[in-house]
């Protein structure tokens, strides 16, 4: 990409996307492409065909997606799949038609195997089930994966995909029935302190292990492979073109126990916890093995604490 380039940011206005067009900002790039719902519904297939038939658009990455947390995904299966699959469908085949040069898709690291070897390389990917909460969800981003791989081998295009552990950061979701572990409990914990609550209860056991990346070294990371890496050079000496998608995140990880009281020492609460072991936990661990993306030389910033209290101080700004 050059600072001209046209680059179209799908899901401008989510937790990645708007991180997305920040780091591109900043980076000095000035023809960004960004559509409100209202302007361009993306599962609606001939709007997205005239779009990119007016546009001419020459990078994309394509960040929109329906996302949500365990309770979420487990309730409103057939949307998460039947969304998602409209949405990258549409945006995939028609940069392929109209020669976008470049393309990244955002997937996510629930693609893997419930009972992966841990740290979770790229290789896991379809070698035994999925967990069950969350598997619509998932075969959509597989399909996703599968489908930038069959267009590279088929017709020459170059659409990368980046598979993001459990995000969090400024334009999170905090709604408590849709939102992931990290923003629900920040709200949870925050509303006892105002509300001079004693406890907190949390879904699960809190022994769950899980990984989280702050979403501006997501974009930054997503930037870097854009302007880095082609497809080519992730299929060097592969004899089947497959699991060439990339993971990004820490390498490190920590339970959910510990994650809540990194939150309670950010927000101030003086209470205690209660964990309902009736609720499901998910998969156990969740870590996501970086070697791929380390290899190409990109490696996160910002420490777990530290990302918290910036977003936050976000939340309190926003109340």
């Amino acid at each position: 990409m050059d600072k001209n380039s046209k680059i179209y940011v799908a899901g401008h206005r989510g937790l990645v996307g708007s991180a997305i067009v920040k780091n591109l900002l900043q980076k000095g790039y000035k023809n960004i492409v960004v559509k409100m719902h209202n302007e361009l519904d993306l599962t609606e297939q001939q709007q997205v065909r005239e779009f990119f038939a007016k546009e001419k658009i020459e990078y994309v990455f394509l960040a929109a997606a329906k996302v949500g947390g365990i309770l979420a995904n487990n309730t409103y299966r057939a949307d998460f799949i039947y969304e998602n699959m409209q949405i990258q469908n549409n945006i995939i085949y028609q940069s392929y038609r109209n020669g976008v040069k470049k393309l990244l898709f955002l997937g996510s690291s629930c693609i893997y195997p419930k009972n992966a070897p841990q740290p979770i390389s790229e290789e896991s990917l379809l070698t035994s089930s999925m967990e069950y909460t969350n598997e619509p969800y998932a075969i959509a981003k597989i399909a996703g994966i599968k489908m930038c791989e069959s267009y590279n081998v088929q017709y020459g295009t170059n659409f990368i995909s980046v598979m993001p552990t459990n995000l969090y950061g400024p334009n999170d979701n905090f709604d408590l029935n849709t939102s992931h572990v990290l923003p629900a409990l920040l709200r949870k914990i925050h509303e006892a302190k105002i509300n001079g609550k004693k406890t907190v209860e949390i879904w699960g056991s809190g022994t769950p292990r899980r990984e989280f990346l702050y979403s501006e070294d997501m974009a930054d990371a997503c930037v870097f492979i854009m302007e880095n890496v082609d497809f080519k050079d992730l299929i060097k000496d592969k004899k089947e073109i497959r699991n060439t998608h990339i993971n990004i995140g820490t390498g490190e990880d920590l339970t959910i126990r510990e994650l809540a009281s990194i939150i309670k020492k950010v927000v101030g609460f003086e209470g205690e916890f209660v964990f309902d072991a009736t609720k499901p936990d998910g998969v156990m661990q969740k870590l996501c093995d970086v070697t791929k993306l380390s290899n190409l030389g990109w490696r996160y910033k910002t420490v777990l604490e530290d990302g918290i209290r910036k977003v936050y101080k976000i939340f309190n700004e926003k109340r």
